[in-house]
């Protein structure tokens, strides 16, 4: 499924808070999924939510695992690369194939000069092949490094991977999305979609995960914690 970038949909990019977004996404899918197939959606994600899986995350105060992932050219960047410029905001995604990824992405591609200016980098991890990420990138006119995490090694350090249930599995697809493609492997396997900053030396400073896959942290939080990491 190919989800417009923002500049394709319209002239002028959507300034819209992500929440009314994701809230439009949501409404469309009501109207247009078949009610039996959004109840096998919201089935995986309470599963999901009684298995807490958002709570065994890597938390605010622990150090994060070094990694080494290829960006969207094939080019290695590793976590010190990315610390050395500053602090991190690193947001987990399932990949270009999930509208409320897209949706992400693109807001947070908006508030990346307010988050260059606060003195932090942005990265996005997911388990999508190189060519997806390259794809995703160049379709959605990001500005900021998509990396493969190929077999979801990182992501299972985070404490973020399950396994898509049968259910669901079948219902993707019909959809025609083909993880095993998609990601290179045929684990059927993804991370909840997880938003970390993370100061210079590693020290998680603030987490953000939820099992379901439709709700987002607002960019303007990120930045606003960016800019006052105290709360004071």
């Amino acid at each position: 499924m190919k989800w417009r970038s923002l500049e394709e949909s319209s002239p002028e990019a959507d300034t819209r808070p992500l929440r009314d977004i994701l809230a439009e996404r949501k409404e469309l899918i009501v109207k247009y999924v078949p009610a039996e197939t959004q109840a096998i959606h919201a089935r995986a994600i309470a599963e999901l939510k009684q298995l807490r899986v958002a709570a065994n995350i890597l938390p605010g105060g622990s150090k994060i695992p070094e990694f080494q992932l290829q960006d969207h050219d094939g080019e290695s960047v590793s976590s010190s690369d990315l610390l050395s410029k500053g602090r991190l905001v690193l947001c987990f995604i399932r990949g270009r194939w999930c509208p409320f990824c897209v949706g992400q992405m693109e807001a947070m591609n908006l508030m990346l000069p307010e988050i260059e200016q606060a003195g932090a980098t942005l990265a996005a991890i997911s388990p999508q092949t190189v060519q997806q990420s390259f794809f995703m990138r160049d379709q959605h006119k990001l500005r900021f490094p998509l990396l493969s995490d190929a077999g979801n090694k990182v992501a299972r350090q985070f404490g973020l991977t399950y396994r898509v249930p049968d259910e669901q599995k079948a219902i993707y697809q019909r959809a025609f999305v083909n993880l095993p493609f998609v990601n290179g492997d045929a684990s059927w396997e993804l991370p909840i979609p997880a938003t970390y900053i993370i100061e210079r030396d590693g020290t998680v400073l603030y987490a953000y995960a939820n099992e379901d896959y439709t709700e987002r942290p607002e960019p303007e939080n990120i930045v606003r914690f960016l800019a006052n990491p105290s709360g004071a």
